[in-house]
């Protein structure tokens, strides 16, 4: 199951008490403080496990809470440290405070790692507040308490091409004959339920990742049909390629509603390099590109997923467009 969005609590643990203790040796009536300092308490931290592309896991968990550090003892020994607990999140993970809605992090690289609960220190035992006047201390601190947090996990996709269009525009189909991707193909809508993620390759040695996500529809901004949950997974690509039926009864319009739903959800997609697709060309007797506002000859490009026509053009045109944005 692919899961882009989780809720979680966590605690990490509370420091050790400073122990209250005295030296007691032969031969030695009063001997001094020997206290320890408790131990520090857990993390929580947040690590990113390339292995992984959903938050499955962490949903289902739901509370992770650390230990807490050990009390000091007597003969000035310090409490132990307690471990840290890490959770393991895909690459593209953002993390947010629910109640403050601040940003703790955005791990984005593949070693990517931030503690978003900090154990507490422990106490300071009484052999520490010993003084020249004060040589018998009877008290010491307690351990300072850990952090507790509701955090927000959010997975946004990193690719480097991302597929829009209407549902059954044949962005699945196209994804499935460039890549090793094999998504759910059939003729009906919203056929794709999740993000799809292939990585094409292109010559020996280069290769793009390309993301498929549900078809949008007009209003997706807004929450309608099942754009508005995924449109943040094309925030991180570099490249936007439209696809839209050359059958379509008005090219222009459906760029536009397509356009539209994009730049009403956030802005940085208006200056995002971008292709027109115009799937589907096998019912198409005579291919006839037509002239499209803002795009040049060379960025509206027929394909046929079915007969292979024009994929390697668009792979070609794809490759040439990353290669003049790195």
């Amino acid at each position: 199951m692919f899961v882009d969005w989780a809720k979680i609590f966590v605690k990490s643990g509370h420091g050790g008490a400073g122990a209250v203790a005295f030296r007691r040796e032969k031969h030695v009536p009063k001997g001094g403080p020997s206290g320890g300092d408790g131990g520090r308490g857990g993390d929580v931290i947040v690590k990113v496990d390339k292995n992984l592309y959903t938050l499955q896991d962490v949903k289902y968990h739901k509370s992770y809470k650390s230990k807490n550090g050990g009390p000091g003892q007597g003969s000035n020994k310090k409490g132990l440290n307690a471990g840290s607990i890490v959770i393991k999140v895909p690459q593209g993970t953002v993390i947010s405070d629910e109640d403050t809605g601040v940003v703790i992090a955005d791990l984005t690289g593949e070693n990517d790692s931030v503690v978003v609960a900090k154990g507490g220190k422990g106490g300071r035992g009484n052999a520490t507040f010993a003084t020249s006047t004060n040589r018998a201390p009877r008290y010491a601190e307690p351990g300072i308490p850990g952090e507790e947090k509701n955090l927000i996990f959010e997975l946004k996709v990193i690719s480097d091409v991302g597929l829009v269009g209407f549902p059954n525009a044949g962005k699945s189909t196209l994804i499935s004959k460039i890549s090793a991707a094999k998504p759910k193909i059939a003729d009906y809508p919203f056929t794709t339920l999740t993000p799809n993620l292939g990585i094409v390759k292109y010559g020996t040695f280069r290769s793009f990742t390309i993301a498929d996500i549900p078809g949008l529809i007009e209003g997706a901004h807004q929450g309608k049909g099942l754009g508005y949950r995924f449109l943040r997974h094309l925030e991180r690509t570099r490249l936007l390629v439209f696809l839209v039926e050359i059958t379509a009864e008005n090219i222009l319009e459906q760029y536009n509603t397509l356009n539209s739903e994009l730049n009403k959800y956030l802005d940085i997609f208006q200056s995002k390099p971008r292709l027109l697709v115009l799937t589907k060309s096998d019912l198409e007797p005579e291919i006839k590109l037509p002239e499209i506002p803002g795009f040049q000859e060379s960025d509206v490009i027929a394909i046929s997923a079915v007969n292979g026509y024009g994929l390697e053009q668009l792979v070609d045109k794809i490759v040439k467009i990353l290669e003049s944005h790195e």
